[in-house]
């Protein structure tokens, strides 16, 4: 049973085709609060000390079914990450490498669907909670789960280059190898304002 995605006001659906090849992890990294920040989404992103829950899985195993002409993607910086959102709303959706070779996207969870509260989370527990560095509560969080993360995130993309999956990426065109959309780099001052927030 696959499980749906989509941006804040609709425009934009997709689905995760294989929940159970799917993981969820906090991330309090300063650059996920600065990504949420420059959307303005930031309250609604964020947890108490800064965390994104990020749902991380192989970019094929991930397909849009609607409104994929409002996917775009931003950089906070010339060598960052590629971080996609939905213009239609500015909804945060996932982060890439700025590789096709590197098959990982970690989806922000505010556009993933999930069962009430009452069941169980179709995509299981919290398995890792990384860069607590970055957080802005005291104390800040504990981390968790971090040589599990790496051999999970580490195994599944060398898994996606061997059987080639790592080709199908509803972010990148599989004949270049490029984004489907040209990455906008923040300007310093952009960059300064999304990182200065708390």
């Amino acid at each position: 049973m696959s499980v749906k995605i989509q941006c804040k006001c609709g425009s934009l659906q997709g689905e995760i085709i294989e929940p159970e090849l799917a993981s969820r992890c906090l991330c309090y990294c300063r650059d996920c609060q600065a990504f949420a920040h420059h959307l303005k989404c930031g309250d609604v992103v964020l947890d108490g000390a800064g965390g994104t829950e990020v749902v991380q899985t192989n970019p094929a195993n991930l397909r849009f079914t609607k409104g994929a002409i409002h996917l775009r993607c931003l950089r906070l910086s010339e060598k960052g990450l590629l971080r996609w959102y939905a213009t239609c709303c500015n909804s945060p959706i996932g982060n890439t490498p700025a590789s096709i070779a590197m098959p990982f996207v970690g989806l922000v969870h505010t556009c993933v669907s999930v069962l009430p509260v009452a069941q169980e989370h179709p995509l299981g527990r919290i398995q890792g909670v990384v860069n607590t560095g970055g957080a802005t509560s005291d104390p800040k969080p504990k981390s968790k789960g971090m040589p599990w993360y790496l051999f999970k995130v580490v195994g599944m993309m060398l898994k996606a280059r061997i059987n080639g999956s790592y080709k199908r990426s509803p972010f990148f065109d599989p004949n270049s190898g490029t984004p489907t959309t040209k990455p906008i780099v923040l300007s310093d001052s952009e960059r300064a304002t999304a990182y200065a927030k708390k």
